[in-house]
Parts: C-alpha cells; sequence; structure tokens
C-alpha cells in the first residue's frame, strides 16, 4: 500500500480526518476502561526532538507504549542530524530501523526532506510552520463538548503562528468559518490566508471578531526561538488576550483553548486557565488519543 506521512493536515483528506477523530473518542474510551489491545507489538517510534516538549514527548510515548511498541527519544545530541548530517541520509537510516517518525523541529522544510526519503510514515510533532497534531487534539475536545464542528465559527487570538496556521487549514479541511484577531505584524502566511478564500478573514478588533464564535483559541506571544522579541511582542500582543470579558462576545455556549504551556496574565487570563469547567486539561490529554488514531492510522496503511 501507499506510503502515507501527515506532515500538515491537508495530507489527509476531510473523511480520513473525521475518521481519525471518531477513532480517537473510541480509543479514549478503550483507554479508561483498561480494554486496549496490543496492535503494534515491537514497533518502534524514532522520536526526534529539535525542539524541546512535555506534551508531545509524554503523548506519544505512552501512546506507542500502549499499542505494544516503544519509543527511542533522539536530541539534537543524540544523532548526527544534529551535528550536521544531511537531512536524508539521516532520513535513510533512521526510518529502516524504526517503523514509524515523528520529528519536532524548526523549519518544515526540514521534515519535508526527512519525509522524502524515508521509508516509513513521518508525522509533524511540530515545525515553525504548522502544529497538526495538536489540531487533531483540538477538534477531538470540540466534537466531544459540542458535537461537529462542520460549520461553526472559530476565532483566533494573538499571533498568526504556526498553530494559527494549522487552523487555517483545519477551516478548509473541516469545514468552519475562522477569524483571526491579530495586531498588524503578526499575521499567518498571506499564501494560506489567500488559498483558504471566504473561509478565513483577518480581524484587528479582537472583540469584533469573537462575535458569534463558537471557540476561542490562543497560544503563547513569543514561541520557542523568539525569546529575545518577548517584550516587544508583549507591548504588541497586550490588547489581544483570551477572557472572561472577550468571552462575553462569543457564543453563550463558546468554549476556549490553548495549546499549552500557557502564561497566565499574558495571552490568557488566570481566571480562565483554572476555570473549573475548563476544556483545556482534555485537550491536553487527547493529544495522546488523538496521535494514537493517527499512528494506527499512518501503520495501517
Amino acid at each position: 500500500m501507499a506510503l502515507r506521512h501527515f506532515l500538515t493536515l491537508n495530507d489527509l483528506s476531510p473523511a480520513e480526518l473525521d475518521h481519525i477523530i471518531a477513532r480517537a473518542i473510541e480509543l479514549k474510551a478503550e483507554h479508561r476502561e483498561r480494554r486496549q489491545g496490543v496492535q503494534f507489538p515491537n514497533y518502534v517510534l524514532g522520536m526526534i526532538f529539535e525542539k524541546a516538549s512535555t506534551r508531545t514527548r509524554i503523548s506519544f510515548e505512552a501512546g506507542i507504549a500502549q499499542f505494544g511498541g516503544h519509543a527511542i527519544f533522539l536530541s539534537p545530541r543524540d544523532t548526527q542530524l544534529g551535528r550536521g548530517e544531511p537531512t536524508e541520509d539521516s532520513a535513510r537510516v533512521i526510518s529502516s530501523m524504526c517503523d514509524i517518525v515523528m520529528i519536532r523541529t524548526f523549519e518544515h522544510s526540514i521534515i519535508e526532506k526527512f519525509a522524502e526519503y524515508s521509508s516509513v510514515p513521518v508525522i509533524n510533532a511540530l515545525t515553525d510552520d504548522y502544529h497538526p497534531c495538536q489540531l487533531l487534539a483540538d477538534i477531538q475536545t470540540f466534537v466531544e463538548h459540542r458535537g461537529s464542528i462542520k460549520g461553526k465559527q472559530v476565532t483566533w487570538v494573538g499571533d498568526g503562528n504556526n498553530m494559527c496556521q494549522s487552523y487555517i487549514n483545519a477551516a478548509i479541511q473541516f469545514d468552519f468559518k475562522l477569524k483571526i484577531a491579530c495586531p498588524e505584524g503578526f499575521d499567518p502566511r498571506a499564501d494560506l490566508v489567500e488559498a483558504a478564500g471566504d473561509r478565513v478573514e483577518i480581524i484587528r478588533d479582537p472583540a469584533e471578531a469573537a462575535k458569534g464564535s463558537d471557540l476561542l483559541v490562543t497560544d503563547v506571544w513569543a514561541s520557542m526561538g523568539q525569546e529575545e522579541e518577548k517584550a516587544e511582542r508583549r507591548r504588541k500582543l497586550a490588547g489581544y488576550q483570551i477572557n472572561a470579558e472577550l468571552m462575553s462576545h462569543a457564543n453563550p455556549d463558546a468554549l476556549y483553548m490553548h495549546c499549552l504551556p500557557a502564561k497566565r496574565g499574558e495571552e490568557i487570563s488566570a481566571e480562565l486557565m483554572d476555570s473549573p469547567d475548563t476544556v483545556i486539561w482534555d485537550e491536553a490529554e487527547n493529544r495522546l488519543h488523538a496521535q494514537k488514531a493517527l499512528m494506527e492510522f499512518l501503520l495501517t496503511q
């Protein structure tokens, strides 16, 4: 069968994405009831991390273990890839010894090159341009709490970063309207916005963008690699916080999400982060179940 990769949400069809979300919900129930099967005994997941992570590492490593497989954690110190070996050479070797590979790196071109020369499925666990695995968890969370996201309105608040750009892909693939509230200079890639057509709209006023929304989403103002810009970003993004006042402009039953880690008092208020009815912790847990469904899909193609 044809080798499949998951570098962006666009690598799967809308029907396949819906299948993965439904399967993730099934796997979550099986996990909680301790009735999951050992589907991939002795399979090996190679985990290449050029960026640090909490949720990504734990969810992938726990997920493959629950399937009966094993994970190999590879930091830049652990491979020749981190010492200048050509990506294609590393891809050939690592994929010859693993059954599936996930990569968390910087330039998106790195993972594209790795996938080109890999003999096994490759998963994008985050690049500077996209974070599709987080979107699977976010959509799963919305479906669990509010049903299908098709036809709904989502508002992104803050920097037009990799998460925002994956939400643009998601608006097309899952068929919802996306309003992006960001200041000038923080827009997502223009080509992605243009390709999305009338599904995506950039609005400078967060309150205006929140009107009629069913979901508000945000992320930190300064991502990894932007530490030197923190003060300037904090100044320019100060009015782009998800808080109770902003939520009051959305639909009464609107949800809010954050991919974590969060900076309470910056992109999201402490009040919402610590609210007893937040779905943010479900969203974080769903990284495990959505990625298990994704790995199962890719390994059975």
